[in-house]
């Protein structure tokens, strides 16, 4: 969460009295709160994370444009085609770096005095999705209304669905790099993860390149990958005939993988606890 979190003091955590949920929902809010204020002081964070996204996007919409004419390609115009592949490539890239904001507690002993607390350990978790996913969904609209004036065509549905499928997307990879934090304490060892996973993830799915001009092998891949899960979600939802039972399916594998990750991101704490 860029620091935000870790500025507060463990103190300041308010007392939930009542049951472990509305504990849970109390911590949540107010860690989200303390984020997103902070957020609202650097606004200019938001631009600067979308400097590559435009890069993706505009260079790629001019480089790659005449490879919609190829024989079942299945797109007559490449930027509707990239939009959903560069919101979710944006997803990607920014969300696996969420858990820098735990090293930082960690190496600050922030991390520590929030553990002695009754601060539910979800919340830490929950605020750093919910404060991801309010920046990626701002960034989302930006590259909406970039890609407008460069050609693309949306539905309301369809943004509605790509909100979604980003949204359930940050939820999981922000839980493997809080984890990932948790567990290795290193940024070093969480940058080349982060850079191992997205990569191979991004390139096996069809973000930049129909399925159809895929090899077979990697079409099969795509199937069990959760950024392509994303794209033809998003894709599917923007298009002028959607396929709504594709749609359902797979934002319903998406909130799936999420609940699992943010479960499994959890129960990081305690690896975390036993280590120190």
């Amino acid at each position: 969460m860029n620091g935000a979190i870790s500025t507060m003091s463990p103190e300041t955590v308010p007392a939930a009295r009542g049951s472990a949920r509305w504990a849970l929902a109390t911590h949540s809010r107010y860690l989200t709160m303390q984020s997103v204020r902070a957020l609202s002081r650097q606004p200019f964070f938001v631009a600067i994370s979308l400097v590559q996204p435009m890069i993706w996007l505009l260079l790629f919409g001019e480089l790659f444009k005449r490879v919609a004419e190829l024989p079942g390609f299945g797109a007559s115009n490449y930027i509707d085609f990239l939009i959903p592949g560069i919101i979710v490539m944006n997803v990607l890239f920014g969300a696996s770096w969420s858990g820098m904001t735990f090293i930082e507690m960690i190496g600050q002993g922030t991390m520590d005095r929030m553990l002695t607390t009754p601060l539910r350990r979800g919340a830490l978790i929950i605020a750093s999705l919910a404060y991801n996913s309010i920046t990626i969904v701002v960034q989302t609209a930006i590259i909406f209304l970039v890609g407008w004036p460069l050609g693309a065509t949306y539905t309301a549905p369809g943004i509605l669905v790509s909100l979604a499928a980003t949204i359930l997307l940050t939820g999981a990879f922000c839980s493997i790099s809080n984890a990932y934090a948790l567990v290795l304490r290193s940024r070093e060892a969480l940058i080349g993860l982060s850079i191992m996973l997205a990569l191979p993830l991004s390139f096996l799915s069809s973000a930049l390149m129909s399925q159809g001009a895929a090899p077979d092998w990697i079409r099969s891949v795509s199937r069990f990958n959760p950024v392509d899960w994303a794209v033809v979600a998003s894709r599917e939802a923007l298009s002028g005939s959607p396929d709504w039972g594709a749609v359902w399916a797979h934002l319903g594998y998406l909130a799936v993988i999420a609940l699992l990750l943010g479960y499994l991101a959890t129960r990081a704490f305690g690896s975390y606890q036993r280590s120190i």
